[in-house]
């Protein structure tokens, strides 16, 4: 069996809208392309962008912590550097986040959104070279569309895949024989990967991205269900190519 990718999605910045893109050009151990280049801490993280390393997403304005977050809908464009937000209630913005006077208007805005959700102050963060990842390895996530299904069977009403973030979503796999990939290699489009570990679901599953409701208990149905709390993988790209929804994507063969 051969699944097929379904669909890719970038998010810009951390923990807002995600966006469908047509086709990502992967390189050989890097991130997937324009993903979590910015976050937003609120208050003080103690990242130093000079020295960037991992902080807790706890630290950032994403929805593990703040559903309302998915009430913005966010647009950026590489070549401008400008993000796009709009929200229900607030004016459009368009803010380059290359600048400092543009994310500090992102800030401005987005604490009108969140109001006293927010411990604030907000800023927005950024360091060359660096992603506002959840973990320090998690170059690229996919997610088994499959997988996605079982759950939605057991539970009985339908799951946006979107709730999961992922970077590339892909059909025609068994539902969760991607738990069992670590160290295989695998074809993703025209480029080569190699599936690093399954991926810890966190609360911010628990948020309808349409609604910006905390709505279900993904993490305690993965537990309940199946005894993990995993869905999706992150795989470290080890070969240059390009990904468009429509290629395929191998199922890794069995292990030596």
């Amino acid at each position: 069996m051969i699944g097929q990718v379904a669909a890719l999605y970038r998010h810009p910045v951390k923990g807002f809208t995600p966006e469908a893109i047509a086709r990502a050009d992967l390189k050989a151990g890097a991130p997937f392309p324009f993903d979590r280049l910015f976050a937003v801490e609120n208050g003080p993280s103690g990242f130093d962008p000079d020295a960037p390393t991992l902080i807790p997403k706890q630290k950032f304005t994403v929805l593990a912590a703040l559903p309302r977050v998915a009430a913005a809908a966010t647009r950026y464009d590489e070549a401008t550097g400008l993000l796009s937000a709009t929200a229900e209630g607030l004016a459009e913005l368009s803010a380059d986040l290359g600048a400092p006077e543009g994310r500090a208007a992102f800030a401005t805005w987005l604490a009108d959104l969140l109001g006293d959700e927010a411990r604030g102050p907000l800023k927005v963060i950024e360091a060359p070279g660096h992603r506002f990842m959840d973990h320090p390895r998690g170059d690229v996530s996919i997610l088994n569309l499959a997988s996605v299904r079982d759950l939605e069977a057991k539970l009985g009403r339908p799951i946006d895949p979107l709730r999961f973030r992922a970077n590339i979503y892909v059909d025609g796999w068994p539902a969760w024989a991607e738990n069992d990939w670590a160290g295989r290699d695998l074809m993703v489009g025209w480029a080569r990967a190699r599936v690093f570990k399954p991926i810890v679901r966190c609360a911010a599953t628990h948020v309808d991205p349409a609604t910006a409701e905390r709505d279900m208990e993904i993490t305690r149905a993965l537990f309940d269900h199946y005894g993990h709390m995993f869905c999706g993988v992150y795989v470290h790209v080890t070969g240059d190519g390009t990904v468009s929804p429509g290629d395929a994507c191998t199922i890794p063969g069995a292990s030596a």
